[in-house]
């Protein structure tokens, strides 16, 4: 199996679209709706099979959790190759870095992490690991 959508709850499609297109800089894959149907609004990052659906309503999940929380947390992540620059580059185009107490990247002893949300406080994260957090994932893939 391959997951190709998941989705993503905004409260106003044509502004996280927006978001998601002006500010990431993902493209629009997809945008129609049949009679009677919800709009069908996918968008994914340059590159990447995976399409996030912009679902119109509201969250019934707390989006609150942030990096605080450890794994426990509500949210997607990103590989990084250069968290601190990618971090500097979508601080500049206005993406909100204040999730929890966390403002800027976070070094830790797998590697480095920056915690962002949404317009709608969907909660995303770059995630760079160093050595260790690469033969950590590394091991536990074997031992899968």
């Amino acid at each position: 199996m391959k997951l190709t959508n998941a989705p993503i709850v905004v409260k106003d499609q044509d502004r996280a679209l927006a978001f998601y297109t002006e500010v990431l800089g993902w493209e629009k894959r997809a945008d129609y709706q049949q009679p009677g149907r919800p709009r069908w609004l996918t968008v994914a990052p340059k590159g990447q099979d995976l399409e996030f659906i912009l679902v119109q309503g509201e969250s019934k999940v707390d989006l609150g959790l942030g990096p605080e929380a450890g794994s426990g947390g509500h949210n997607i992540a990103f590989a990084s190759d250069d968290c601190q620059g990618d971090y500097d580059a979508m601080k500049a185009r206005g993406v909100d870095f204040t999730v929890g107490s966390y403002t800027k990247p976070v070094k830790q002893g797998w590697g480095t992490s920056a915690t962002f949300k949404d317009p709608d406080g969907n909660i995303f994260a770059l995630v760079q690991p160093n050595l260790v957090g690469k033969i950590f994932t590394a091991v536990s893939r074997l031992r899968r």
